[in-house]
């Protein structure tokens, strides 16, 4: 910043030193000096802006990249969550199950009222889960659409980047051309 202020400042001060220096008609070498600062000081005006945008532009990108990396490691949490949450209701299913044949198999009635009440339990054990599975599976789903957006966002940032990079190889061949017209 300290650069870009002061390259401004030398810019104003050759071009209206420029326009004075003319009007008084002074010698060809003072005003070849005056012109070759001038030029320089553009230049630093033009290097120093860029430098400036471009650490932004970085700034950005890193921000970008940051916020994927979080994401993505929040995404394969959630996604192991999911899966041990399926494993445990896919088990206590299969418990349920085998609670079911020996209910089938015994005709005891106090050994029926215990069941019942195991199964009254597992029961509400199973849907308790189904309700955290649907949980986790929600905030999985919601994890993966944030992980899109940051990505699509990023190739945006890239192709404004890549977009900049050729307008700016563009001024810099038209710069190079202006001096090579003004050597001859």
């Amino acid at each position: 910043l300290f650069l870009f202020a002061d390259a401004v400042r030398e810019v104003r001060k050759y071009s209206s030193v420029h326009v004075s220096e003319k009007a008084a008609n002074v010698n060809s070498s003072a005003f070849d000096h005056i012109q070759m600062k001038l030029f320089r000081s553009q230049r630093n005006l033009y290097l120093s802006g860029f430098s400036l945008f471009l650490w932004l532009v970085l700034r950005r990108t890193v921000t970008l990249l940051t916020q994927l990396a979080k994401e993505m490691a929040s995404h394969a949490a959630l996604e192991t969550q999911v899966n041990d949450a399926t494993e445990a209701a896919k088990k206590y299913m299969a418990e349920n199950e085998r609670l079911q044949e020996a209910l089938s198999g015994k005709g005891d009635s106090k050994k029926k009222e215990l069941t019942d009440a195991t199964e009254e339990k597992l029961k509400e054990e199973v849907e308790h889960l189904k309700a955290e599975l649907q949980k986790t599976s929600n905030a999985f789903h919601k994890a993966k659409t944030e992980v899109a957006a940051v990505k699509k966002q990023s190739e945006g940032l890239r192709r404004e980047y890549e977009h900049l990079m050729k307008e700016f190889e563009q001024l810099q061949q038209s710069l190079n051309k202006a001096e090579d017209k003004k050597d001859l």
